[in-house]
């Protein structure tokens, strides 16, 4: 708060991007991201760490590849139209949302991953949950009766869950994250050419929406799934970073340990872990403007049903709102205006 009220916030301050997991949420934030890697963090020359999970792992690749304006331009058009095989008034298959979501990740990183990998500035961290125990493997009896477990761990206490699933960062070799990793069961496993789409996919597998990805390159044997089981917001202890300050382009105010503290408000609130980040998040006055008066979510795929074309054109008038908010961003880090600054609470 200090720095911001002196001279505001510089490109050379930041060190760290983390995106959160969210699905469709995600979408609000698309052109904040073609201001931020398309322009604005051009004007610093030091090495910057991504991290995500879900959705925002896959947005922080977008930000490592060679034209991050048109990644996430392509990224907001192929998530929009997102279609599954599946009979009338059903709800696809697992298999076929994988499948389908495999030929997604091919077409925008395939062939480019040394490319997302040998970024100049750039070192990405890709969150997974790594199922323990019966969740080892997934399986139909299994995968449901752990997750039963891993639900009812997680209410007694954030470590708990640990027995159930642990955390396995995906991370650039050349540079380790910076953050460290105390807080929960965790292990790291190294990027390749070999393994970053599958660790991507393993990081947006929700459960029962998708399959889990099996046995990834690189890292420990078992089941992968989404990483925004264990760091839905990715609140991680920040502050312990030596310099400098993460920037967190948000579609909400407040930074959720994991996917399964949504409905705990005791873990919702910030701490000192947080105390050297910058959040970004819409007002929900504006929020109430985009249609059905809310953030695009998994619930619209249930809304609108068979309804594709209706889907579609919510989630674009959605996106194109968003433009506001970068606009909004871009006025208030060349000139102090245009934003109200606060506490994270």
């Amino acid at each position: 708060m200090a720095l911001l009220r002196q001279r505001g916030l510089q490109a050379s301050d930041v060190r760290a991007v983390p995106a959160a997991a969210g699905g469709p949420k995600g979408l609000i934030l698309n052109h904040i991201d073609r201001f931020l890697f398309g322009d604005w963090l051009k004007q610093s020359q030091h090495t910057v760490h991504l991290l995500g999970a879900s959705i925002g792992a896959w947005r922080m690749a977008v930000g490592c590849t060679a034209d991050p304006v048109q990644g996430f331009a392509d990224l907001a058009t192929g998530y929009i139209a997102q279609d599954y095989p599946h009979l009338p008034g059903k709800p696809p298959t697992s298999r076929d949302v994988s499948t389908q979501f495999a030929k997604s990740l091919a077409a925008a990183f395939a062939g480019r991953e040394l490319s997302v990998l040998n970024h100049p500035r750039y070192r990405l961290h890709v969150f997974t949950s790594r199922g323990r125990h019966v969740l080892h493997r997934q399986g139909k009896l299994r995968t449901p009766m752990g997750y039963a477990g891993a639900y009812a761990a997680n209410a007694i206490s954030r470590k708990a869950l640990g027995g159930w699933l642990e955390r396995v960062v995906f991370s650039d070799p050349r540079d380790a994250l910076p953050v460290p990793l105390s807080d929960f069961r965790s292990r790291a496993a190294a990027l390749s050419a070999a393994n970053l789409l599958s660790s991507i996919q393993a990081s947006c597998s929700i459960p029962f929406w998708l399959d889990a990805v099996h046995d990834i390159p690189g890292a420990p044997r078992g089941a992968y799934w989404d990483g925004g089981i264990t760091d839905y917001h990715l609140h991680l202890n920040y502050a312990a970073m030596t310099r400098g300050v993460v920037l967190y382009p948000h579609f909400q105010n407040s930074v959720i340990p994991g996917w399964l503290d949504k409905r705990l408000k005791r873990r919702h609130a910030a701490t000192p872990a947080l105390d050297n980040m910058v959040l970004l998040s819409p007002k929900p006055e504006w929020i109430k403007t985009l249609p059905n008066a809310k953030l695009p979510d998994r619930n619209d795929f249930k809304h609108y049903g068979d309804d594709l074309g209706g889907r579609i054109k919510a989630w674009t008038r959605a996106v194109d709102e968003s433009k506001r908010l970068a606009d909004e961003l871009q006025e208030w880090l060349a000139t102090g205006r245009g934003m109200e600054v606060m506490a994270l609470v």
